[in-house]
């Protein structure tokens, strides 16, 4: 199984640097290719940059990839819950893709081809941020699955 995080924009150094330490830790249980796709900032309207950013997006995509795409409206995972859900993905071995799409929100077309949808809760997050956390919270997961200390959870 091979996993894939598709981001629009690139981040800023202080972000690169603390994803980075996550990306480091979680390659003892498994390899994240990062994949950045272009703003596009300068499109006529917000419309159209959401359109243009999810065509660069499902083009960066792995062909065999199943999409997880993160957004507001999706499902909401506790720690452990998410856990699970990397478990089972695991289990069914298909290559995993995680969406985070640019300031405006994503395309129709990503929406329409993601068959899981992941919300990281009701909070607007940047999207550069949102990064750091997905990416924190495939780590904390994976500690969980192994029994590893990281994660304390609610007690």
């Amino acid at each position: 199984m091979q996993w894939s995080l598709v981001a629009v924009g690139k981040l800023r150094p202080p972000l690169r640097a603390v994803c980075d330490d996550y990306l480091r830790r979680l390659a003892r249980f498994a390899t994240l290719d990062e994949r950045e796709v272009r703003e596009a900032g300068r499109a006529a309207s917000e419309r159209l940059q959401r359109e243009m950013e999810g065509k660069h997006l499902l083009e960066a995509v792995p062909r065999t990839a199943q999409i997880v795409l993160l957004d507001v409206d999706g499902e909401r995972w506790s720690s452990e819950q998410l856990a699970g859900q990397l478990d089972a993905w695991r289990l069914d071995g298909r290559d995993r893709a995680l969406i985070i799409g640019g300031a405006v929100g994503v395309a129709p077309a990503v929406r329409e081809r993601a068959g899981t949808v992941w919300s990281l809760g009701a909070l607007t997050l940047p999207h550069e941020l949102a990064r750091v956390v997905v990416v924190e919270q495939l780590y904390r997961a994976s500690t969980i699955l192994r029994g590893e200390p990281y994660h304390k959870g609610v007690r």
